[in-house]
């Protein structure tokens, strides 16, 4: 199945989209009852509208279910550490995310006064739908999977010589997530996932790889987390990014860019780089260097 987070009309919701991914129905039974059921009964409590209305009379979400949690996951990819001249982590390094860092499929990537190397990282992202408790294979509890652009302000924390994840991680409206939910039993996928994916800038293919590339497989991150932070249904796990990003080559993404993030099987996004916000001064504490002209 494939499950997205539209609005219609200015109403918020989710919906079933068919096949072909052109039509949808909205799905009034609320997340908690069907997100955490297996794929052979969750088509039987959504409580499906009868009517279709075709994809192109809404706006894709971000697909996050209201006061769900975004956790992100780095360090993840040993192609991308090694072009750093690192090695891999003795365990995963991870973050959380606020909701409002989130865009959906097609929308606009904000470009903050608080950054001059702006980047991209294509990732497949996790969907919780059930929590974990004593299910020995963590990722048997996912609802599906969604692909994410975790973009990210390179340079925070150089002035103070450490990391600032909150600059280069957390900024408003930065992170393209979507297009919709495909759900494990439509993708073949059982544990870890072994699917291909890739990112272009302007049509240059700058990222290419697949999951099965990970240092750390989806069920040692689902347990790393939920050791921490008990997961929840509707949460979201960024599972890190592969080798071709701009820290590697110095070319980071400029206003105007159009940025393509796919992963196989699941879909695209098509996001295009803002010019510049412009800062209040009253809220320069931590700028970085002279401000970015429009």
């Amino acid at each position: 199945m494939r499950l997205a987070r539209v609005e219609v009309a200015g109403q918020a919701f989710w919906a079933l989209l068919d096949a072909s991914a052109d039509r949808l129905r909205r799905i009034n039974a609320p997340f908690a009852r069907w997100a955490g059921l297996g794929a052979g009964q969750v088509a039987d409590v959504l409580d499906l509208d009868d009517e279709w209305l075709p994809l192109s009379a809404a706006r894709l979400l971000a697909p996050l279910e209201p006061g769900g949690r975004v956790f992100g996951v780095g360090l993840n990819y040993l192609s991308h550490l090694k072009r750093l001249g690192s090695d891999a982590p003795a365990h995963p390094l991870a973050y959380i995310k606020p909701e409002s860092a989130l865009i959906g499929a097609e929308d606009e990537i904000e470009f903050p006064p608080l950054t001059r190397q702006l980047d991209y990282e294509v990732e497949l992202v996790a969907v919780v739908g059930r929590p974990l408790l004593a299910e020995p294979n963590a990722s048997d509890c996912l609802l599906g999977y969604t692909v994410g652009n975790d973009i990210s302000a390179r340079d925070a924390g150089k002035q103070i010589g450490r990391l600032d994840l909150l600059t280069q991680k957390a900024m408003d409206r930065t992170t393209p997530v979507g297009p919709w939910i495909v759900t494990a039993d439509e993708l073949g996928v059982t544990g870890q996932p072994a699917l291909d994916m890739r990112l272009s800038v302007n049509d240059e293919l700058r990222q290419q790889d697949n999951t099965r590339q990970m240092i750390f497989g989806l069920d040692e991150l689902l347990n790393y987390l939920d050791a921490r932070i008990s997961l929840r249904p509707g949460d979201l796990v960024f599972t890190g990014s592969t080798h071709g990003v701009g820290l590697e080559s110095g070319r980071f993404l400029q206003p105007g860019d159009r940025v393509e993030a796919q992963i196989q099987g699941i879909g695209r996004l098509r996001n295009t780089i803002a010019l510049p916000r412009q800062l209040n001064p009253a809220r320069a504490v931590g700028r970085l260097g002279q401000p970015l002209e429009n």
